[in-house]
């Protein structure tokens, strides 16, 4: 066997290649843009396939430098946190707090699951948290930001591989089921939703954010430095935190700086320009998510996998039946069995099997057709790329003791 190991900057660049390559083939199966299949997946998997064809049938085992890696992970999650403003949080008011204790139960449902399911198919024990919440409700990017720890911790050597491979066969059931959910539900219920010729999707926009929205190299250099600034802090927290005996994800201390500068810088210095929500910040968060992916994916060691293929499939079905069973049942009725509800429950897939643009992506095909939703727009991503990342961290953290 023969290691081809590429060094940094030309990792990097094959990232970017791979990215270009998964867009190529979205836009040439339009079924994967039907599906949110992201650009970076698509590409990232592609290269995963051809380094598994070199590692069997030519004996050489292909390897990346990922340093650049662990660095856009940092920047994407600082992101998050710079986005997460405490006035909305309040704006969201009762339904916000009602899919906030929805989301944080199912999450313990789902990791009980996946330990039962680790149990009953005699998988080992690390597995189960790449089974539950740390790949479904977390997505790629939770599931490669714990993978080391995990592998660590277990001794697996395939922890990455499981959990980028739950994540993705996640994100496409999610893709699928989400949309049939709520027009069951508006079909069942006979509800409608206001016509409007204007589409509420995201976050709005605050008036006083305007006058920076624009993406220039002035706007891009302040986001960047104040990223580096959160990211520098969230060193200094992190080994602080170390010396305590508290130990969090580097990427998690980051996001907790974000949000504590995020809600307290602005308002004593209201004259500073600051990135919340503004073109330049989606552009850098958008860069780092994408080549954090593509690196990721790229370097995945697919033959690791071995004969889990089987297991993946049965606990993936158990988890999207219940998933199912609980938006109908749990998740509709408790937010008030109105369209809005409906809506969210559409965007619940996004939540509990796939990731936030998944669930986005489901509720913007629902109010295209039936009429616009915007409080499902505020509620439902403060709650899938804000609290639950936290919640989330502190059960993994729990599960990985």
């Amino acid at each position: 066997m023969t290691t081809l190991q590429t060094p940094a900057l030309l990792s990097f660049t094959i990232a970017i290649l791979v990215f270009f390559a998964g867009a190529g083939i979205n836009r040439a199966i339009p079924v994967l843009r039907a599906f949110n299949i992201p650009e970076a997946v698509t590409g990232g998997l592609l290269a995963a396939l051809v380094t598994l064809i070199a590692y069997r049938f030519f004996g050489m085992e292909i390897s990346f430098a990922l340093e650049a890696r662990d660095m856009l992970l940092l920047y994407f999650f600082t992101g998050i946190g710079l986005n997460a403003k405490l006035d909305d949080l309040i704006s969201g008011g009762r339904p916000l707090i009602i899919l906030l204790a929805l989301t944080l139960v199912y999450l313990l449902v789902q990791n009980l699951i996946a330990a039962a399911s680790v149990a009953v198919l005699s998988l080992p024990q690390g597995l189960a948290v790449f089974l539950g919440s740390a790949s479904l409700i977390g997505g790629h990017g939770t599931t490669i930001a714990w993978a080391p720890l995990i592998s660590e911790r277990f001794n697996l050597s395939n922890a990455l591989e499981v959990g980028i491979a739950t994540a993705t066969l996640g994100l496409v059931v999610a893709s699928l089921v989400g949309g049939p959910i709520a027009r069951y539900l508006i079909t069942r219920y006979k509800l409608k939703g206001p016509r409007t010729e204007v589409d509420v999707i995201g976050l709005q926009q605050r008036d006083n954010e305007a006058a920076h929205n624009d993406v220039s190299h002035v706007s891009l250099l302040r986001t960047v430095l104040v990223l580096n600034v959160a990211i520098l802090i969230g060193y200094a927290v992190d080994e602080l935190m170390a010396e305590v005996a508290l130990k969090l994800p580097l990427f998690v201390v980051c996001l907790l700086v974000a949000i504590v500068l995020t809600n307290t810088l602005p308002r004593l210095f209201p004259r500073m320009a600051w990135p919340t929500r503004t073109r330049a910040l989606a552009l850098v968060s958008d860069l780092s998510l994408n080549v954090f992916l593509s690196m990721s994916l790229m370097s995945m060691q697919l033959w690791t996998l071995g004969g889990l293929g089987l297991a993946l499939a049965l606990v993936l079905a158990v988890q999207t039946v219940v998933a199912v069973v609980y938006i109908l049942f749990i998740v509709f009725p408790a937010m008030g069995r109105t369209y809005e509800a409906a809506v969210i429950s559409a965007g619940f897939t996004g939540i509990s099997l796939g990731a936030t643009p998944t669930a986005i992506a489901n509720m913007t095909a629902v109010t295209k057709t039936h009429g616009a939703a915007p409080r499902a727009f505020i509620i439902l991503p403060l709650v899938s790329a804000f609290f639950i990342d936290i919640a989330n961290a502190a059960v993994i953290g729990y599960l990985a003791r």
